[in-house]
């Protein structure tokens, strides 16, 4: 991406995802008990957090790992829409810091892969940690990298990260293992679905970042969507938390800069204008025999957009929400 587009500020200009994430961390320690969720410590002294494999969990559990997610710079809300709609219960999220929140923080861009007795334990990393660790040409281009003494790594996995990768992670963090801490749970969970249908703003940065719009242009953001049912299958979890954003999300992101810019980032962002768009995430993962690399990438974005040019006062929309979709998804 061309740097002068993307207009970073420099790194002393912007907090430390991983200091600012600590208090939330130990809100959610302190509040196991009566979020059922589970806390101990591993072979290395890492803390380990279990939000949805042998702990129960639950939507607050989710939400919290939805806010450490995003390195403590943004809020994640449960809310409620028109009783009458099909699926009124929905997830909103909103950061003044949009760009370090869900790219250096929230997106699970960090690829991590052990081997431990034989089995492969392969796991893409979120949360503040990767802005420690993770080599991703992703930092390069945002000129943001954290300092800190201690990390926080979230995953989706339906067991607590191995030793090997403890160690990998520590060692690619600088930090030492007691000072690691790990939130896991699967899609199929109730706190897995929740942290993965928060990711509804994340997407239209991500989208954003595909597309070359400036990402220093993005001032504000904010998004929602529904709250979809969890399944036990893992392929279906998996649809039903894509498709909550791909059919069902609403995006608003404020932007500096030209007002035709904005308008053409709101015209390419909506999921629909994706050649994989019509189908429910689980019928096109299938199609191409689970390889997400035949999944056109621009599908992962949100269903509907409005773009603000706070310059001109002006605003864009494109896309739309589409009920019947969401509802072949969650069945």
């Amino acid at each position: 991406m061309n740097e002068q587009a993307l207009r970073a500020v420099s790194t002393n200009e912007w907090p430390s995802v991983n200091r600012e994430v600590k208090p939330l961390v130990e809100d959610l320690i302190r509040d196991a008990l009566p979020l059922r969720v589970e806390v101990t410590r591993g072979a290395l002294g890492e803390c380990l957090i279990d939000c949805g494999v042998r702990a129960l969990g639950g939507l607050e559990a989710g939400r919290r790992m939805a806010e450490i997610c995003l390195g403590g710079l943004g809020r994640v809300s449960l809310q409620a829409i028109s009783p009458e709609a099909a699926w009124p219960f929905m997830v909103t999220v909103h950061t003044s810091q949009p760009v370090i929140a869900c790219l250096g923080s929230q997106y699970a861009g960090w690829s991590l892969s052990v081997e431990e007795k034989g089995k492969k334990f392969h796991v893409l990393g979120s949360g503040p940690a990767r802005a420690l660790g993770s080599s991703e040409k992703l930092f390069e281009e945002l000129g943001y990298r954290d300092q800190a003494d201690s990390a926080c790594l979230v995953i989706e996995a339906d067991r607590a990260p191995p030793t090997a990768l403890v160690e990998q992670v520590a060692k690619a963090c600088d930090v030492k293992p007691d000072r690691l801490t790990f939130i896991y749970a699967p899609t199929s969970s109730l706190a897995g679905t929740v942290q993965i249908a928060a990711r509804c703003l994340e997407v239209a940065l991500h989208k954003s970042h595909e597309l070359h719009f400036p990402l220093g242009d993005i001032v504000d953001g904010i998004a929602t969507a529904p709250v979809p049912p969890p399944a036990p299958d893992f392929i279906k979890a998996m649809g039903r938390t894509n498709d909550a954003i791909i059919f069902g999300g609403r995006v608003q992101l404020f932007v500096s800069g030209d007002a035709k810019a904005a308008r053409e980032l709101a015209e390419a962002l909506p999921a629909i204008k994706s050649k994989d768009y019509g189908k429910p995430f689980a019928e096109i993962f299938a199609a191409v025999k689970g390889d997400f690399y035949e999944i056109d990438r621009m599908l992962f974005s949100p269903a509907k957009v409005t773009v603000t040019a706070l310059d001109s006062g002006e605003s864009f929309e494109a896309g739309h929400i589409d009920t019947a979709m969401l509802a072949r998804s969650f069945g």
